[in-house]
């Protein structure tokens, strides 16, 4: 189905739906579903949102509307951004955070945010999940994800011994590869209360 129909058919649900709810509350949260529908139809996003529901479907890590490689490089980003995405998942030096912005006061940051670790704890929770490919080394297996035009939303590798997620994110045609010890970061935290 086109994402024009789609999008247009869902709101129709959505209205058929909202004819027959009682509560004020769920009038009011399938109206938000609707405008939200409406939104994306409305500035242009159907692809960006197409693109969004894909990533749904490999089971990939969440999307990211922008990666950096140091945190000065995506200060100064956020700082010239006139419109920072709020809530939106950016990389900063290979981990996730969260851009946060008020509008009302031009409160902007970026919080770190665990959602690789559980992401990747969800893929092993019963057992590390089979290799496509092995290396010996990260510069060839930077090589070879590199070399390829299209790549997998996800592929897990190995490393010298070691699992590793190969992810492309196709909305910013951006490739990383992260250790799965990066869940174990998170076992630490909740052991330690934090």
């Amino acid at each position: 189905m086109a994402i024009g129909d789609l999008i247009n058919n869902a709101v129709d649900l959505l209205g058929r739906v909202d004819e027959k709810t009682q509560s004020p509350e769920e009038h009011e949260l399938l109206r938000a579903a609707a405008d939200a529908l409406r939104f994306i139809w409305a500035n242009g996003l159907s692809y960006e949102f197409m693109d969004y529901r894909e990533s749904l479907e490999f089971e990939s890590p969440p999307p990211v509307v922008a990666a950096f490689k140091t945190r000065e490089e995506a200060n100064s980003w956020l700082a010239n951004n006139p419109r920072p995405p709020a809530m939106a998942y950016v990389l900063i030096s290979g981990e996730y955070h969260v851009v946060a912005y008020r509008r009302e006061s031009d409160w902007r940051t970026f919080l770190p945010h665990p959602t690789l670790e559980f992401y990747l704890e969800e893929m092993t929770k019963d057992g590390l999940p089979s290799v496509v490919v092995t290396f010996n080394t990260r510069e060839e297996a930077d090589a070879w994800f590199g070399s390829q035009s299209e790549p997998s939303a996800q592929t897990v590798i190995q490393i010298g011994g070691e699992h590793y997620l190969a992810v492309y994110y196709r909305n910013i045609k951006h490739r990383a590869i992260f250790p799965f010890s990066t869940a174990k970061r998170l076992e630490k935290k909740e052991e330690s209360g934090q």
